[in-house]
């Protein structure tokens, strides 16, 4: 009947079968997944086109190579790309979008004893360095507080850590060799393409990727802790003092405590120094701690119970100095890792804030803490306070003088009410530490106003400008140069 369609028989049901199966040569395909990538804040899953790890199990020159194909891949492309390690940045600064993201790992490691110095991957984690510099009596001059992070991504965000009285780990770089978006590799230093050195340092990858660094090393000592509870009006004047008057000093921290109930009411600092006598034999750094599960379970139950925010300080102020009195060495202090104090809760985040203040204005800025934090929504975890020497090498630099750092931890919802609640303390306390001359760092969330990054670094417009000039095709590109200088 006209309209109808002849039902097919069998054998003619088969063949029909049988070509459709191959429409999917001739144009049919089906969409590959998409590359989903996120850092250290959980909140930036960000496709990516490509994701290629490198071993450090490759010599040098290998590597060099294939990440040349990388970048000319991605220029032909017209695709960002991003390089990293681990990822623990908070705010997209190792994600590009739709780009090419690349991951380093692990790398040889060269110790020269006679100038203490070593050369290492930028894969390489600090981990790493501190089991290779152990055996040999060494230790990393400076380096971020825990051991999980990449060598080279820390002097791209160019952290500091608790060593005194260093600046940023980029002030113990002397010098580094880096691929730049043509492919040139250019070695880089404070007098060999200088200009390059200090726009690499604390430059967050935007310049090229690093594939090596020559660092400063030091002894590996063994160490006597002493705990001192310090008015918090006085922390500032007797930490910097104590710092830069003995000379036998060589890692302090300061803590302050947290609960609501008189915030930031009371500080302790936590100094280390040489023993008069060393054993023969210094023990292994193998990262275990003392009370390294019950400090967890304590910090976690922080959220929401203000009794184990004063129990936390009861044991760092009372238990802790009882047990943790004995000497340790400094690799062993060094090698603690960042999983220590995981998050678990699939409902929260940790997000870091950091600030560095001038000295003589640290109680202004306890002043705006005690203002603006309770306020907020977010759990206030934690305040590490720290000592940062003046380092005017990075053009984007966080100690144009001297600065106490203040490291703060808050365990956040992840809920967009619990986000819009973090941007607004973020800028409120920027607000407040740019008008003390401070400034705030820049690898966490991506949450201040372009004119406070302005007024923090004053020579973001200069670094901009640099970057266009060294890379005006904009190849290496990452979520904070789009929200920030793009």
């Amino acid at each position: 009947m006209a309209g109808e369609y002849p039902v097919p028989s069998r054998r003619q049901f088969l063949a029909l079968a049988a070509a459709a199966t191959a429409l999917p040569s001739v144009g049919l395909s089906r969409a590959e997944p998409r590359i989903i990538l996120n850092d250290a804040s959980r909140l930036n899953a960000t496709p990516v086109a490509r994701h290629t790890s490198f071993s450090g199990t490759q010599n040098v020159d290998d590597l060099i190579a294939r990440l040349r194909g990388e970048l000319k891949e991605a220029a032909a492309a017209k695709r960002p790309v991003a390089a990293s390690v681990a990822r623990h940045s908070m705010g997209g600064q190792s994600l590009p979008l739709d780009g090419t993201a690349v991951t380093l790992d692990g790398g040889p490691l060269e110790i020269d004893s006679t100038s203490k110095l070593y050369r290492t991957s930028a894969g390489s984690r600090w981990r790493d360095i501190i089991r290779a510099l152990d055996p040999h009596g060494f230790s990393p001059a400076v380096m971020q507080s825990n051991s999980d992070f990449g060598v080279g991504s820390t002097f791209c965000v160019n952290a500091h850590g608790w060593p005194v009285p260093f600046g940023p780990f980029g002030s113990t770089v002397k010098a580094i060799r880096m691929l730049l978006a043509d492919g040139a590799l250019m070695r880089c230093s404070r007098t060999e393409n200088a200009e390059l050195f200090s726009l690499a340092m604390g430059g967050y990858g935007l310049f090229g990727i690093i594939v090596e660094l020559d660092v400063e090393m030091v002894s590996n000592h063994l160490l006597e802790p002493r705990f001192e509870r310090i008015a918090p009006e006085k922390f500032a004047q007797s930490f910097v003092q104590t710092i830069e008057t003995e000379k036998s000093l060589t890692m302090a921290y300061g803590r302050m405590s947290v609960a609501r109930r008189n915030f930031l009411g009371d500080a302790l600092m936590v100094t280390y120094r040489p023993t008069r006598s060393e054993p023969g034999l210094l023990p292994v750094a193998d990262g275990s701690r003392k009370l390294a599960g019950l400090t967890n379970d304590i910090y976690r139950a922080q959220t929401g119970w203000e009794t184990a925010k004063k129990l936390r300080w009861f044991v760092e102020t009372r238990i802790g100095p009882m047990v943790s009195g004995n000497p340790t060495t400094r690799n062993a202090l060094l090698i603690e890792p960042v999983s220590n104090l995981a998050q678990k809760d699939v409902r929260r985040t940790d997000i870091l804030h950091e600030y560095f203040i001038a000295p003589e204005r640290f109680g202004e800025f306890l002043t705006a803490c005690r203002e603006i934090i309770p306020k907020s929504r977010a759990e206030f975890l934690n305040v590490t306070l720290r000592y940062v020497a003046a380092d005017t090498t990075p053009v984007l630099t966080i100690a144009p003088t001297r600065r106490i750092a203040a490291v703060m931890s808050f365990s956040q919802e992840m809920t967009p009410e619990g986000e819009a609640d973090m941007k607004q303390t973020t800028e409120a306390l920027i607000d407040r530490v740019v008008a003390l001359g401070g400034a705030f760092y820049l690898p966490y969330r991506l949450h201040a106003r372009r004119d406070q990054v302005e007024k923090a670094y004053p020579a973001a417009a200069s670094f901009v400008a640099a970057k266009r000039r060294y890379d005006p095709n904009l190849l290496f590109r990452n979520a904070m140069w789009d929200t920030y200088f793009a």
